[in-house]
């Protein structure tokens, strides 16, 4: 990493908005369903939503390179809980009822799973396309990385919570929320052990 991207990701944890409020969050499986159309719905109703994004490079028909943001994961987004899951259940079922699964604590149960706001917060920083040396893992792959809970105490990601797993010989700061993890590269010498 050289001395300007490091600059830049400081700037962008920096910058970024403080917890608005404590309202957790509810991760949505889709199934054959856009995440603009339902983005664009959501917003009609005039509810916060987020789809994880990175940049993607390619070329294109005339051979130049370009870049794109593109979802993490196709058929996942998270909407703040603004109203409860069983209202939201059946607002989103009027339009695409069989097209979605608001994500439960366990897979055939009526209880959502609600992400904290901390928790979402934090998930939002470390997505941000613009901040490099991350990787991107699905639910289960997180739960087979062993790693301590720490606290970030100096750098760019300042006051961030997760595990501290070793990938590659390098170290990462994991944070995980249902369908998905992120994992970026972090010094251990800058992340204190937390208790459970």
């Amino acid at each position: 990493m050289n001395k300007q991207e490091l600059n830049d990701e400081h700037s962008i944890i920096d910058d970024a908005q403080p917890l608005k409020d404590n309202l957790p969050w509810f991760g949505l499986q889709l199934f054959g369903l856009r995440q603009n159309d339902l983005g664009d719905f959501l917003k009609q109703q005039g509810m916060e939503f987020f789809v994880p994004m990175r940049d993607v490079v390619f070329i294109d028909r005339q051979g130049r390179r370009k870049h794109e943001l593109r979802p993490v994961v196709s058929n996942l987004m998270f909407i703040k809980m603004t109203i409860d899951g069983r209202q939201l259940q059946k607002t989103l079922d009027e339009r695409y009822k069989g097209h979605f699964y608001i994500i439960r604590k366990v897979r055939g149960s009526t209880d959502y799973y609600q992400i904290p706001a901390r928790q979402m917060h934090e998930f939002i920083i470390m997505c941000n396309p613009e901040i490099l040396m991350k990787k991107y893992l699905s639910e289960e792959e997180a739960k087979l990385k062993k790693g301590d809970r720490v606290l970030v105490t100096h750098g760019p990601l300042k006051g961030i919570t997760g595990r501290l797993v070793r990938a590659s010989g390098k170290y990462y700061l994991l944070k995980e929320i249902p369908g998905m993890a992120v994992m970026m590269k972090v010094t251990r010498w800058c992340c204190q052990k937390v208790e459970e």
